[in-house]
């Protein structure tokens, strides 16, 4: 009887001990997850960090007076706060507003060409029954290998004959030309995305493809559209050798083509690099915009375009 009861008294003792251990453990877990949240942040911290010093250091250049600029030893953050590199900027050669015009409609017009053309092709290839359909994909997919560069001589001799030189609408060509093949890989996988019963049940009601594409399909796809669009903008707001291949008059170049003439500049016995980076920061401004007001289509589109 004694021993029995000592043998239930020590199972009522072992509980607690058990408990004890348990919530010991619990705690040794929540610190290494603690630990391992901190660590994460840390890395995060760091790698932004150095993505963003450049662009810091850049804005800091461009603020900076012509002689701070072009110090030696330069100095990272300015002394003095100046906008004289930005009034140079925008009456250089001629002028700020005519680059960034140019740079918006070449890059207005490859959104506009991109869509016109990819939107169709990604819904027949996915829709239709086109012999060898799946050749045809792969076929514009193979053309990503081709570097871009080793087609802008036939290019520039093709588009002096149509003469498309010296002209936005040739340059917006060549760069839908680049952006073509991606487009059609996202338009056509998000209209696979598309359940077929949807589609079915308009065909039921009498609507034809093209009713079906405009009111079903590219509602379904917006993402989608505003990936291609903001791949579109930023290839052709950024791309510089096809701009300098096809342009050549002053009054034609695009941004990028100017901060490359700046460079050739020189100002107080070298090159006026607050006045360069008074472009560079300018020219981020648009891309970054694009992308943070557009950010929630994109990353949806973009996942739901690479993933069938």
């Amino acid at each position: 009887m004694v021993a029995r009861e000592q043998l239930i008294l020590g199972d009522t003792d072992g509980a607690p001990a058990a408990g004890a251990r348990s919530g010991a453990g619990s705690d040794r877990l929540a610190r290494r997850d603690d630990r391992v949240r901190y660590l994460l942040g840390a890395v995060c911290l760091m790698i932004c960090a150095i993505m963003l010093a450049p662009l810091v250091v850049s804005i800091s250049a461009s603020l900076k007076t012509t002689q701070e600029a072009a110090a030696i030893p330069p100095t990272y953050f300015t002394h003095h706060l100046s906008l004289d590199s930005y009034q140079r900027l925008w009456s250089y050669q001629a002028g700020l507003p005519t680059y960034l015009l140019n740079s918006t409609g070449a890059a207005l017009m490859t959104i506009a060409f991109c869509l016109v053309l990819t939107i169709p092709a990604g819904y027949a290839l996915a829709r239709f029954p086109v012999p060898g359909k799946e050749l045809i994909f792969v076929f514009l997919l193979l053309s990503l290998i081709v570097p871009y560069q080793s087609l802008l001589t036939p290019i520039f001799f093709m588009f002096a004959r149509l003469h498309l030189t010296n002209t936005l609408v040739g340059l917006a060509i060549v760069h839908t030309t680049i952006q073509i093949p991606f487009s059609v890989y996202i338009m056509r996988n998000s209209f696979e995305a598309i359940p077929r019963e949807i589609e079915e049940a308009a065909v039921i009601d009498g609507a034809s493809s093209l009713q079906i594409l405009a009111h079903i399909c590219l509602p379904a796809i917006r993402p989608a559209i505003v990936t291609v669009s903001l791949f579109a903008f930023i290839t052709s707001w950024n791309e510089f050798l096809g701009a300098l291949v096809i342009m050549n008059r002053g009054a034609t170049f695009t941004l990028p083509l100017v901060l490359a003439n700046a460079r050739q500049e020189t100002s107080i016995g070298g090159t006026d690099w607050g006045m360069l980076q008074a472009g560079i920061t300018i020219s981020i401004i648009p891309c970054v915009l694009f992308y943070v007001l557009l950010q929630k289509y994109y990353v949806s589109g973009f996942t739901s375009g690479a993933i069938k």
